[in-house]
């Protein structure tokens, strides 16, 4: 398949191969041995990640052992150095 670049480095996928990754509005794209690489990528808007957060029914000690454990994790990291 073809796709043609425009004058403003635009180019339209064909719609086959966007059917066939399902509905992406971004892509990361990348170069790789003279190649472009598309990568789909799956925003997640805010009401998305308050409802995990719901569901995964976190308490306010939960974030604190968190971040206890995060920065207790860097410490280790940073003397390795």
């Amino acid at each position: 398949m073809l796709a043609k670049m425009t004058s403003k480095n635009q180019l339209t996928l064909p719609k086959s191969i966007t059917a066939a990754i399902g509905a992406a509005e971004y892509f990361d794209v990348e170069t790789r041995n003279g190649q472009i690489i598309l990568t789909p990528v799956r925003i997640q808007r805010g009401d998305a990640v308050r409802a995990k957060l719901a569901e995964l029914n976190l308490q306010e000690s939960d974030i604190n052992d968190a971040v206890a454990w995060a920065r207790q994790s860097d410490l280790s990291t940073n003397n390795d150095q």
